[in-house]
C-alpha cells in the first residue's frame, strides 16, 4: 500500500515524470516542445498553478510549481494526459507514454531547497553528459535569467487537441513565477543563488564527464537521436522515494520535516481504520486529499477548493 500524501495549498514541489522503460520519446524538436509548453501553460491556468522552473529532457520530465490552490492531484492529471495523447500522435506511438510509477513529488520546505532543486532542474542535460551548458539544451527549459519574470508561449499544436473546443486557445502563456517567500526586491539576488549552485553543478559534471574521458553529446547530436530508442546509460533502481527536500546542512528542518510526515501518517491512518470501521464522523488530518475528493471524509473543518 502506497502511502498517504499530504496535499496543502501553498506547497511548493520538485515534480518528477518518467517516460515508459526510458524511451526517448520526449527527444527536444519544435513539435514537442510545442506541445509540452502549450499543455503545461493551459494546465497551470486551469488548476491556478505557479510554474517556477521546466526542464523537458528526452526520457522524463521535471518541474518546479507552488500548487496555489492545493489541487496537485488534479493538475498532473490533466497535464501528463495531454502530453501522452499528444506524444502518442506525433510520435505514432502505440501504447502507454508514462512510467507506471507514480509521479515524484517533493516538497520543498526551505528556501534553500527551492534554490538547489530549481538549479538541480535546469542542470539536468549538463549532469546527463549532453550539454555542457545548461543554456545549450534544445528542449523545453526555463533559464536562470527568466526565472520570475519571463514567459514561455506557444500556439496550439495541430495534433489532439480540437480547435473549435474553447478550452484550447490559439495562444497560451506561461508566465514564470517568483516561488512564495521571494518578493521583487529579493528577485535578483535569488537568481544569483540559483546561478550559483547552477554553475557548481555544471562544473561538477564537467569534470566528471572529462574524468571518464567521455564528450557531451551536444545539442545537435541529443536532437537528431531516435525517440523510438532507450536510454542506455546506467540508472541505479530508485530505493528511496523522497516526499520533503530542505537542502543541504539544514539538519534541525530536515529532523521537523519528517517529524510532521510522521505524525501525518499517523493521524491518517488511524483516520482511515475508523472510516473502515464504519464510522463517517471521523476527522482526517489537514492535508488529506484522496479521501476528502473522492469519498466525501470530513478534514478538519479545512475545505480546500477542488
Amino acid at each position: 500500500m502506497s502511502q498517504p500524501r499530504e496535499i496543502t495549498p501553498g506547497a511548493t514541489y520538485l515534480l518528477t515524470r518518467r517516460v515508459l522503460r526510458r524511451h526517448l520519446l520526449l527527444r527536444p524538436d519544435a513539435a514537442i516542445n510545442q506541445l509540452l509548453v502549450y499543455a503545461l501553460a493551459v494546465s497551470a491556468r486551469r488548476y491556478g498553478v505557479e510554474v517556477h522552473a521546466l526542464c523537458a529532457m528526452s526520457t522524463h520530465l521535471h518541474l518546479v510549481v507552488t500548487d496555489v490552490q492545493g489541487v496537485l492531484p488534479r493538475f498532473l492529471q490533466f497535464f501528463h494526459r495531454i502530453i501522452a495523447l499528444g506524444t502518442k500522435v506525433l510520435r505514432k506511438w502505440e501504447g502507454p507514454v508514462w512510467d507506471h510509477e507514480a509521479t515524484s513529488a517533493v516538497r520543498l520546505l526551505t528556501q534553500a531547497a527551492v534554490v538547489e532543486k530549481i538549479a538541480y532542474v535546469l542542470a539536468n542535460p549538463v549532469s546527463a553528459g549532453l550539454v555542457g551548458h545548461a543554456k545549450e539544451w534544445p528542449g523545453a527549459k526555463v533559464d536562470v535569467g527568466e526565472l520570475g519574470r519571463g514567459a514561455l508561449h506557444a500556439t496550439r499544436p495541430s495534433v489532439y487537441l480540437d480547435p473549435e473546443n474553447p478550452q484550447w486557445t490559439e495562444e497560451a502563456t506561461l508566465p514564470l513565477a517568483l516561488p512564495p517567500g521571494i518578493d521583487q526586491e529579493n528577485a535578483e539576488a535569488f537568481r544569483c543563488q540559483v546561478a550559483a549552485e547552477l554553475e557548481r553543478l555544471e562544473t561538477q559534471a564537467r569534470a566528471e564527464v572529462e574524468r571518464q574521458g567521455l564528450r557531451f553529446m551536444g545539442a545537435e547530436r541529443a536532437s537528431k537521436v531516435s525517440p523510438y530508442d532507450r536510454a542506455t546509460s546506467f540508472e541505479g533502481l530508485r530505493e528511496r522515494n523522497p516526499t520533503f527536500a530542505v537542502g543541504r546542512d539544514q539538519g534541525d528542518a530536515r529532523r521537523s520535516a519528517a517529524a510532521t510526515v510522521r505524525a501525518f501518517r499517523t493521524s491518517y491512518r488511524a483516520a482511515l481504520e475508523r472510516w473502515r470501521a464504519g464510522v463517517r464522523s471521523v476527522l482526517f488530518p489537514v492535508g488529506t486529499w484522496w479521501m476528502r475528493t473522492f469519498h466525501g471524509a470530513s478534514v478538519n473543518d479545512v475545505v480546500i477548493a477542488t
